[in-house]
């Protein structure tokens, strides 16, 4: 029995075409206009919980909400896994043949005149020039400036869009828009096909980002991978806390503080993804041993 509220393959990739709506849905400003992105704000506009919280809602609460309907197949985990599954598919189907890219983070509330997004730019368009497709998460701030770079570049660029509680566009400088509904899964493309990460200021989804990549790196569940921290003034306070009571306390090794590059840079952020990149290709597929 299939659910009738919303699509079977709400995630499905889609060109960003469409009158741009002027602002972002949590009533913030946007610095350029974002296209119309429905699929993914289905939830938003019937005011129904994203699927992210649905998964997430314990069973006593779910029993709450839903009285009886708790049992029905459509509303529980089981049914789920088919969603995510295709949602996993989806993903892979339209990224696999990007060829080498990276990923870069950061906040979606810098604004065109900051600094920050000017040097996003510059990122994304010295990355384009070396061949590598730039990976967003498709909105705007410094996902937007990355994504114009790499398409004044001439490089690809693609955004990895998520439905939030709130309606949302896809940045104008997106060419390819892959659409989740499961931060989890969005996560894994950001991690699978990217030969290494450029993480620019931001706040929560960022440093989750951050220290998702680091824990992966540290473990070993990933090699050869890069993760470049531009911005060495904001990122000096967490560089602190990292070297005194983090390290102090034997929370961490030494050791660790070398998984990650601190640069002010855009030649030098672009110049150390090539590098990995150059060093390893032959030897190692990076993509490869993340299969």
């Amino acid at each position: 029995m299939k659910d009738e509220t919303q699509p079977t393959n709400p995630q499905a990739t889609q060109p960003t075409t469409g009158e741009p709506i002027s602002r972002r849905g949590d009533g913030r400003q946007g610095q350029n206009d974002l296209q119309p992105n429905p699929s993914i704000n289905f939830s938003a506009r019937v005011g129904r919980p994203t699927e992210d919280e649905q998964l997430l809602t314990s069973p006593s609460t779910k029993r709450q909400q839903l009285g009886d309907q708790a049992t029905d197949f459509t509303h529980t985990d089981p049914w789920r896994v088919l969603r995510i599954q295709g949602e996993f598919v989806s993903g892979f189907d339209a990224l696999a043949q990007v060829g080498p890219a990276v990923t870069v983070f950061g906040s979606a509330r810098t604004s065109e005149d900051d600094p920050y997004y000017t040097q996003a730019v510059a990122v994304g368009h010295l990355l384009a020039e070396r061949g590598f497709a730039v990976i967003t998460g498709g909105g705007p701030g410094i996902m937007e400036a990355a994504n114009r770079g790499a398409r004044e570049g001439g490089g690809k660029s693609i955004g990895c869009n998520i439905e939030l509680p709130h309606e949302q566009g896809t940045n104008m400088y997106v060419d390819l828009s892959v659409n989740f509904r499961y931060f989890f899964v969005r996560k894994t493309m950001f991690m699978k096909y990217a030969e290494g990460f450029i993480i620019f200021p931001g706040g929560f989804g960022t440093l989750d980002e951050l220290f998702e990549a680091l824990t992966l790196i540290q473990t070993g569940k990933v090699r050869n991978f890069p993760l470049i921290l531009f911005g060495t003034t904001y990122w000096g306070g967490l560089m602190d806390w990292l070297r005194g009571p983090m390290l102090a306390e034997a929370k961490i090794s030494p050791a660790d503080l070398d998984l990650f590059i601190l640069t002010d840079d855009p030649t030098e952020a672009a110049g150390i993804i090539g590098a990995y990149h150059e060093r390893n290709k032959d030897a190692i597929a990076p993509t490869a041993l993340r299969d």
